[in-house]
């Protein structure tokens, strides 16, 4: 596939102007070939539902869905819109963060450098390209429609746990026993999903917080990462958790990922059903909302169709 070398993965190659990393491999023929991989039309449903007491991480903020008009809201007020009597209607405001829920980290999500040449993927740099009303480059609004072959790799099916223990750092072996185990193999261009069992936890919104947070410390370890991209050629890395790779932060996969590679990070994927079914092999679609600046899709609703 043009623009990954075995040994190096992605990477800053696709031009000083580039925004969307390794997603610069899907073409008509990637999509095609994706298509092809649905048999049933059985439609998986990988985003998590989200409200106020939702599950995250402690540095994103909450989410808040207000009411901004209703009818009786109206009518007690008096506050008719000319010629709109009847019907009436409700309204929201939501308030959110861009990494809740089920999402994928843009290319601007993380930077690294001093405070004079902080930057993140293909040198967008902070002085240049961030600003009090989201990022400028490389955000998540940039990300095209995603349609690629995807791969769900279930650590914790083959370990036969509910979940991984807290804590636990997924090593390149492990991932390769289970894909021997799966009978499923890797592919350059794949969107790779590492299951954890962390998915189980959520619910219907994801508030049982302490135990999605013990468990949610599970995930791959930069060597994993390494091993997925480099040798494996995976486009896009997801998991089960809300950061993929395993906490305590030890080599910082995300730095790795998104800013060296390109590579985006999907987080808080629900993984069970594909695990139910025992299916390995699928169509991944995604889309980022289309709101300009955002660092992170937020409360994406991706579908793995097989």
């Amino acid at each position: 596939m043009a623009g990954w070398q075995k040994g190096k993965g992605w990477g800053w190659i696709w031009g000083k102007e580039d925004e969307i990393g390794a997603l610069n491999a899907i073409t008509a023929e990637s999509v095609l070939a994706a298509l092809k991989l649905v048999k049933k039309g059985t439609i998986a449903d990988l985003g998590v539902m989200v409200d106020r007491k939702s599950f995250r991480w402690a540095g994103h903020a909450p989410t808040e869905v207000m009411t901004y008009r209703t009818p009786h809201g109206e009518r007690v007020v008096k506050d008719d819109v000319p010629g709109s009597n009847d019907p009436r209607w409700h309204s929201t405001a939501i308030f959110t963060c861009d990494n809740i829920g089920t999402h994928l980290d843009g290319l601007a999500h993380i930077t690294v450098g001093t405070a004079g040449d902080t930057h993140w993927y293909n040198g967008f740099r902070e002085s240049q390209h961030g600003s009090d009303f989201g990022v400028l480059r490389a955000g998540a609004d940039k990300f095209p429609p995603i349609i690629a072959r995807g791969v769900l790799i279930d650590v914790a099916a083959f370990k036969r746990v509910d979940a991984l223990p807290p804590h636990h750092g997924i090593t390149p072996d492990e991932l390769q026993k289970a894909l021997a185990w799966e009978r499923a193999e890797l592919r350059v261009g794949d969107v790779v999903l590492v299951r954890t069992g962390t998915g189980r936890f959520w619910g219907e919104t994801g508030a049982d917080c302490e135990d999605l947070a013990r468990h949610d410390t599970a995930g791959i370890t930069l060597e994993s990462a390494k091993w997925l991209v480099e040798q494996c050629g995976a486009m896009l890395i997801g998991s089960d958790t809300s950061t993929v790779e395993v906490v305590p932060f030890q080599e910082f996969v995300h730095v790795y990922l998104l800013v060296e590679q390109g590579v985006p990070l999907g987080e808080l994927h629900y993984l069970e059903h594909l695990s139910k079914e025992h299916v390995y092999e699928f169509a991944y679609f995604a889309t980022t909302n289309k709101i300009k600046g955002a660092a992170a899709g937020v409360a994406m609703r991706p579908t793995a169709v097989y």
